[in-house]
């Protein structure tokens, strides 16, 4: 079996953040948190890397991140653009961003050719949730066995807007549904939907894209894209999205695979919105106080 190999969706343009939000640095040594997800992969045991770009940032990304990256791990690099569609389908006038997560891991398809975990380039997942995911990914399983570290919802929100998480419901360790909120706001006493009022508690475990797949999964979901489009309106395909904690979910509801829950108590970090920048930049540094992380990562 092929050592498991990390895949970094790093395609986003960014919007709500105002800028290639991926290159920003948190710490005062200049690292992003791209970089710590990488160091706490690599000190897991991963020692190949994906990572899902657009072309228009491919030269920032390789001088910023890739090369540097390339002592440490065997990379390759994956183009997720909104052309990138089955034959039949036309790229809509007005479509000018990538068609979401599942889709950015569809295009996978041909060049991870093992296991893999899947993390969003601007999030900061901790040094456990990585130990964890790979710790699954390095067992033999079956083509249909799946992972993913569930976190709580009330320590992945932010103060500065609203958030998108996959609310998931366990049973036994095991993932029996997901659901995707698109506008959770910190409230009193828990977490609000503004999209239609309904209230959480906080402990809710949501999804935090990152996962645990076989080799077969990007074929799986490349397979699975022309159904989402042909669900979708000609007018919503201007920005709809094939989310993949929604794609797994039609995978559980269908029994074609089961996804263990490897359960979170870190809190998430992520640059959402540009006041979040100052709360990463204060956790990092204390996190390095601590001793959890040296001041130079890759020395």
């Amino acid at each position: 079996m092929q050592s498991p190999t990390l895949v970094v969706m790093a395609a986003g343009a960014g919007s709500r953040f105002g800028g290639l939000k991926q290159l920003r640095a948190v710490d005062g040594a200049g690292h992003p948190i791209i970089d710590f997800s990488l160091f706490d992969a690599r000190r897991a045991g991963f020692t190949r890397v994906c990572f899902i770009i657009r072309r228009a940032i491919e030269q920032d990304f390789r001088e910023a991140i890739g090369a540097r990256m390339e002592r440490y791990f065997q990379v390759d690099y994956v183009y997720q653009e909104p052309e990138a569609l089955p034959a039949g389908y036309a790229l809509p006038a007005d479509r000018t961003k990538p068609w979401g997560t599942a889709h950015a891991v569809a295009c996978c398809r041909g060049t991870v050719e093992g296991p893999f975990a899947v993390i969003n380039a601007d999030d900061f997942y901790g040094p456990g949730a990585f130990r964890a995911i790979y710790a699954f990914l390095a067992e033999s399983r079956r083509e249909s066995e799946y992972a993913m570290v569930g976190y709580r919802l009330r320590n992945t929100v932010t103060e500065n807007g609203s958030v998108s998480r996959g609310i998931c419901t366990v049973e036994n360790g095991l993932l029996t549904g997901i659901r995707e909120r698109l506008k959770l706001v910190t409230c009193e006493n828990g977490v609000q939907d503004l999209s239609d009022g309904a209230r959480l508690t906080g402990d809710e475990t949501v999804s935090m894209n990152f996962w645990g797949f076989p080799a077969s999964v990007p074929e799986l979901l490349w397979s699975r894209f022309p159904a989402f489009l042909d669900g979708t309106s000609e007018e919503a395909r201007a920005k709809a999205e094939y989310f993949l904690p929604e794609a797994v979910g039609t995978l559980l509801r269908e029994g074609a695979c089961s996804v263990s829950v490897l359960p979170c108590e870190e809190t998430w970090h992520g640059v959402t919105y540009p006041e979040d920048l100052q709360s990463v930049q204060d956790a990092v540094a204390a996190m390095m106080r601590r001793g959890l992380y040296p001041e130079k990562l890759w020395e």
